[in-house]
């Protein structure tokens, strides 16, 4: 059996007994791809764009558009490859069975919904005595018990059933009174009785064409009005649409062709190796650095330097890396090389890229020595003056986007290093303080990726915490 899908009317919503087809945007026949709308289905409440699931092609249009309502589960078109022959499209719609709902499992799918429940009547028509009706029309048990009830005259009704049959709804609408319409801006119609029976998709025309939907006689199913109806009387205009400013055209949109350069090339090369080579694994934590930024101020004053937070957050990293030499390593191959001091590469965006200049065993580096050597790097990666001396190797690398506002992102790593920190901007967050209250910290959000072959997770996490103490408790960047 070739594949073949059947459409059924869908159900939106608990109350959604039937829908009606608005318009079909596919053709039998014609393939379409999934996300494309196939067709508007109106409700008695909202009109809805139906897209595609999955590609295929309208094998058989079942249901073409029109005013006529369709239970929820009614079968309306066949989905299916385009070399299903129509033979199995036959095979398959004869032997379709609905969904067991309550709409769709009376009348094998093919009967429309039961009519709604009868409104209570009011005070007075309760009252009164139901007047006897003798008639060879034909109507149905409940419209003539209501038109009796409510002492309707049928003769004039125009029966919306089979063969002219009134129906309960029609005997409804004879007993609606005139309406007064008003309308507010263009698109917005606004009714003294809510209840006319009209699909959505009508009255949203004929609010934006100033039609009185009280003047329209519906040629639905049971009176209902349908776009057609109100479309009928909108009139053509002639009149231009309106103009703001110079008419749009398009111009030319030609790249302009830069081809990588020697250091752009290098970078690509080994990124893409290590993004596709490499199992990475990320670990997240935040620090708060309000005691760092004090401090940071202090020391700036007392040893007359101009450190960074990022020059801080490299002597962090690089006393952690030492603390936990199983994270400070180099995977050649089928082996880990660990060091004995933190040599920590630095991104910097330079004018030929990305480019990760080292700061030679920071832990061994007073702060001061640490932000005249990142500033070094820094001035000669802006320059493009950065020799081999300058990148190769590197045991670690912290790649610091706050500065552009970024709160939180994951890095590549840089082999052979076995891991990268990400280091987001430092935000200003509602915390819970010491007496239950609620206080505000500055806290940066930093993210690890780790080269599971290396590294495992227990050792980054270990880390992540002493780097964590130290961002938090800065004195320990003096010792």
């Amino acid at each position: 059996m070739a594949n073949i899908r059947p459409f059924c009317m869908p159900k939106w919503g608990i109350e959604m007994t039937e829908g009606t087809i608005a318009e079909w945007m596919v053709k039998e026949g014609e393939a379409f791809s999934k996300g494309q709308v196939l067709c508007l289905i109106e409700t008695a409440k909202i009109t809805n764009e139906v897209e595609a699931e999955y590609d295929a092609v309208l094998k058989r249009l079942l249901t073409p558009a029109s005013d006529e309502a369709h239970p929820v589960g009614a079968l309306l078109a066949v989905f299916a490859d385009a070399d299903t022959s129509d033979a199995e499209v036959d095979e398959f719609i004869a032997g379709f069975k609905p969904a067991e709902t309550s709409v769709a499992a009376k009348g094998g799918g093919s009967a429309p919904a039961p009519a709604a429940a009868t409104p209570a009547a009011p005070a007075q028509a309760l009252a009164r005595e139901p007047k006897k009706i003798v008639t060879n029309r034909a109507i149905s048990p409940e419209a003539l018990k209501l038109a009796e009830a409510e002492g309707v005259d049928i003769e004039p009704i125009e029966g919306s059933g089979r063969n002219g049959r009134i129906t309960y709804q029609d005997v409804v609408q004879a007993l609606r009174p005139e309406r007064a319409v008003s309308y507010k801006g263009s698109a917005q119609l606004v009714e003294d009785t809510p209840e006319a029976f009209a699909s959505p998709l009508a009255r949203r025309i004929a609010a934006q064409h100033g039609i009185s939907l009280s003047s329209i006689k519906g040629t639905g199913a049971r009176g209902r009005i349908s776009k057609a109806d109100v479309l009928a009387l909108v009139k053509p205009t002639t009149a231009a649409a309106p103009v703001f400013g110079a008419p749009f055209e398009l111009v030319a949109n030609q790249p302009s062709v830069q081809p990588f350069d020697k250091v752009r090339k290098v970078v690509a090369k080994r990124l893409t190796e290590a993004k596709q080579t490499i199992p990475h694994f990320y670990l997240r934590v935040s620090a708060s650095v309000d005691a760092l930024m004090d401090l940071r101020k202090t020391a700036n004053l007392v040893l007359g330097t101009k450190a960074s937070i990022n020059d801080y957050i490299v002597k962090a990293v690089a006393l952690a890396l030492v603390k936990h030499p199983d994270v400070n390593v180099q995977v050649h191959g089928d082996s880990v090389h660990s060091f004995p001091h933190a040599d920590v590469a630095i991104a910097v965006a330079s004018p030929k890229g990305l480019v990760t200049p080292i700061v030679r065993q920071a832990d061994r580096m007073h702060i001061a020595q640490i932000a005249a050597t990142t500033r070094a790097l820094i001035d000669k990666a802006q320059a493009g003056k950065l020799g081999y001396e300058d990148m190769d190797g590197g045991t670690f690398s912290v790649s610091n986007l706050g500065m552009f506002g970024i709160e939180q992102f994951d890095a590549i790593i840089n082999p052979p290093q076995g891991a990268i920190l990400a280091v987001g901007g430092a935000n200003r967050v509602a915390v819970e303080a010491d007496n239950g209250g609620i206080a505000f910290e500055t806290r940066i959000q930093l993210t690890m990726s780790v080269d599971h072959r290396a590294i495992d997770g227990a050792a980054g996490a270990q880390f992540l915490q002493t780097l964590k103490g130290l961002l938090e408790a800065p004195e320990g960047l003096f010792q």
